[in-house]
């Protein structure tokens, strides 16, 4: 215990920690802070301190989610919190904070994503049923950043404000091919055909997306219009005059990035756009926490913007447009962790109380990721032709205010 002790008495200003170890021992760290809640947590036994030393988000994790970490005061987003506030990304030195050190090589590998094992990646996460992500996410099923015009506005509200904002960027018009890499359920690809009478082909590696993506053009009357496949972006053929991909960048992986940028250009029509809406990270490349690369997304990646742009300009792509979020996401995951808690019986039924505290997990260190880490989305505009797109960004306020007016 005392190696822990020693890096929460470094780490630990700004919050009220209170640690019990398992002989009954206990220490306080940090002091009150506006808007934080005091936070108690006991350990059972006598591994937990030295994993967490070991490393922290997953030896947090596992012992949290094997009942070894118990909160007895606060619960499991007041503990990522205090841990997170007191690193702050705008106030860290180099060095940063209270963490592990990166695991290079094994990172590096992680991020190799195959054909084969961006199956496998896809599928631990996205295959392990609709009906959890029915509970929590809004009803068009939207597992991306939402766009809140204001903090109180509702998730259906952001999640449909979202599709407008990127469909503005996309300067769609009536009876064009549209591309959307990593369609997920489906929704982005509808929304997009409804509003603007576009042929769409949705791909993705999700065999339970596909089902239920094709499930909903087939309910709407759109099937011959809508398309969803199972395939890799890596073998799509064709010519599109727009590609949307929303939230599936963080899966592609550094070493494949100019793969991805040099088959979407192959892809686009001469004039056309694109629009690529990404986690992305503040600051230089880095390393992806082991908790998310064993426990959520393997293979999974934030990219740098120094990352992404450095691979789509060697592939003669033109950054015509690029937008930060930087709150935006933390709003989303809020109404995510929220709808969990209060799912909890039905996801324990589904799963188990296990899955239930990994889920709670993750949901917490993402949203505190974007309020206190280096996390931000980004949404980037390529074309190939600098003609391709009106002269000024006007088009696109004129556009949103449009489907604004049509809800």
């Amino acid at each position: 215990m005392w190696l822990l002790e020693k890096a929460l008495r470094r780490a630990i200003r700004k919050g009220e920690l209170t640690v019990i170890d398992a002989g009954g021992n206990t220490y306080r760290f940090g002091a009150p802070e506006a808007g934080m809640n005091p936070v108690v947590i006991r350990f059972t036994d006598t591994k937990v301190p030295r994993e967490i030393v070991r490393d922290p988000a997953l030896g947090a994790a596992e012992a949290w989610m094997d009942g070894r970490l118990l909160m007895i005061e606060g619960e499991i987003l007041d503990l990522v919190q205090v841990i997170r506030r007191n690193g702050r990304w705008e106030e860290r030195g180099a060095k940063g904070g209270f963490r592990a050190k990166s695991k290079g090589v094994a990172a590096r590998l992680d991020r190799l994503n195959w054909r084969r094992r961006s199956q496998r990646n896809v599928a631990h996460h996205y295959d392990i049923g609709n009906a959890l992500y029915r509970l929590f996410l809004d009803e068009d099923l939207q597992y991306s950043c939402a766009y809140f015009r204001d903090p109180s506005d509702t998730l259906e509200q952001a999640q449909e404000a979202k599709k407008a904002h990127i469909a503005a960027k996309l300067a769609l018009e009536q009876g064009q091919r549209v591309l959307d890499i990593g369609c997920g359920w489906g929704g982005m690809a509808l929304y997009l055909h409804k509003h603007f009478d576009v042929d769409v082909l949705g791909i993705t590696l999700s065999k339970e997306q596909l089902a239920l993506a094709r499930e909903r053009a087939e309910a709407a009357g759109v099937a011959a219009h809508v398309r969803f496949e199972l395939i890799d972006y890596r073998d799509i053929e064709g010519r599109f005059d727009r590609i949307v991909s929303v939230g599936m960048f963080e899966h592609v992986g550094p070493p494949h990035y100019r793969t991805f940028f040099r088959k979407c250009r192959s892809l686009l029509a001469e004039d056309g756009a694109m629009l690529l809406h990404t986690i992305g990270r503040m600051g230089g490349p880095s390393t992806t926490d082991r908790f998310t690369a064993k426990w959520i997304f393997p293979g999974g990646y934030i990219p740098a913007l120094s990352e992404v742009a450095a691979a789509s300009e060697k592939e003669r792509l033109i950054l015509s447009d690029c937008e930060t979020l930087r709150l935006h996401y933390y709003h989303t995951i809020r109404h995510w962790y929220e709808r969990t808690k209060a799912h909890e019986a039905e996801i324990v039924a589904l799963h188990d109380a296990r899955f239930y505290r990994l889920w709670l997990f993750y949901l917490a260190g993402a949203m505190t990721a974007f309020s206190e880490g280096a996390m931000v989305n980004y949404q980037l505009q390529y074309i190939r032709n600098r003609h391709a797109l009106p002269f000024t960004r006007d088009y696109m306020a004129d556009a949103e205010a449009a489907l604004a007016n049509r809800r």
